[in-house]
């Protein structure tokens, strides 16, 4: 299966960026390379293009899709997180774009394991390098732990009663494939409940995925340290996919665009902590709805974007 992935806020992501001729621009999630596609071609052959993904097979499709472009291109088997390699590389950009969560590619690759709609093997890993799998997560976590991440990080609300299934399920048989866990949420779950609203295993899911890809602490660890190699007037634009990812960017903007921590009453600041960047936009900006009709899965991106200054 090829690398296919539609990606969502094509044209305000490249707006957003303000992309130079002959600037240096980090995609941290290259993926299929569209939103990289839309980078070079704003590039002239002084432009340089840093293409990061922790999946190989993402790297080896970006790199033949963008070979046409006559930009420099440098390709980092890395997570967008590890800022050391990233910056031995490639030192300071004029943009980094993060287009965060699982691609089309992951998630209608059965054998991958991201989705509930493939009866799979447990897997979900990002990059296919690492050892840890969600049969790990699914077979070997305690009950709280289990409880812990459907309900932190898939917000679900039959979070204990998945966690009780799961662990009496595992008891009788080891979990091996997706299709197992589907069918265990869907018994935990009361049928009332699943009459309405998203299909019952999603939220599980994207918490045991997040688990094993350890997304949210990569992001935290981005959000901090990513933004430091800006160089001056150089944007960062940020997709998000869930409240969770979506809290974490807008929490982590605000204290750098308003980083003062005096008093509410004080006359003049004397923290001494100075703004590094500013906000382009002040709310995040969502897809059409021409957007939506030709591509659901942008029905909950959210794109935020800071300038350094």
């Amino acid at each position: 299966m090829t690398f296919e992935h539609v990606p969502v806020l094509f044209n305000e992501v490249i707006d957003s960026l303000n992309i130079k001729a002959n600037g240096t621009y980090m995609d941290g999630t290259v993926g299929g390379a569209g939103h990289s596609s839309g980078i070079c071609k704003r590039l002239s052959k002084d432009g340089h293009l840093v293409a990061v993904d922790r999946d190989n097979v993402a790297l080896e499709t970006a790199r033949t899709r963008l070979e046409k472009f006559e930009c420099r291109k440098t390709f980092i088997h890395a997570n967008y997180s590890d800022i050391d390699k990233i910056k031995t590389e490639v030192g300071a950009v004029d943009g980094i774009l993060l287009d965060l969560g699982v691609s089309s590619y992951q998630l209608d690759t059965a054998a991958r394991g991201f989705s509930y709609m493939h009866d799979a093997p447990m897997d979900m890993r990002m990059n296919e390098d690492d050892i840890f799998t969600a049969a790990t997560v699914v077979n070997e976590y305690p009950e709280s732990e289990l409880f812990r991440i459907i309900k932190e990080y898939g917000e679900e609300r039959w979070a204990s009663r998945i966690a009780k299934f799961i662990v009496k399920a595992r008891a009788e048989e080891k979990i091996e494939t997706t299709g197992q866990l589907v069918e265990i949420i869907k018994a935990a779950i009361p049928v009332s409940a699943r009459r309405t609203g998203p299909h019952p295993a999603k939220r599980t899911f994207q918490a045991i995925r997040i688990e094993v890809n350890g997304e949210l602490e990569h992001l935290k660890l981005a959000m901090e340290k990513l933004p430091e190699l800006l160089a001056p007037g150089g944007r960062m634009s940020v997709i998000t996919f869930h409240s969770l990812e979506d809290r974490i960017v807008k929490d982590a903007f605000n204290n750098r665009a308003n980083p003062c921590t005096c008093p509410p009453g004080l006359p003049v600041c004397v923290c001494g902590k100075v703004a590094d960047v500013r906000k382009v936009i002040r709310k995040p900006i969502i897809a059409s709805n021409q957007e939506l009709e030709d591509n659901p899965r942008a029905r909950s991106a959210k794109l935020r974007v800071v300038e350094k200054i």
